[in-house]
């Protein structure tokens, strides 16, 4: 029987709503409302709550604001 494999060996990254918070210099809450709006993907693991690595840099892709010219 095979062994299951570790996150690194599947590339899954996931992170705390608290770490989600810091790396995007938000407060917890807004983490939490945005996981509640579905922008973000989140798993619940035991009582405690996982985002996806993943999940965020999409929602960073999705919200990046293009530069504006100056003329």
């Amino acid at each position: 029987m095979a062994r299951p494999k570790t996150a690194n060996e599947t590339n899954v990254r996931s992170w705390t709503i608290k770490e989600v918070a810091d790396l995007l210099c938000v407060s917890t809450r807004t983490v939490e409302r945005l996981v509640a709006a579905g922008d973000l993907d989140a798993s619940r693991v035991g009582r405690a709550v996982r985002v996806r690595a993943q999940s965020v840099l999409g929602y960073l892709e999705a919200n990046r604001l293009e530069p504006t010219g100056t003329d």
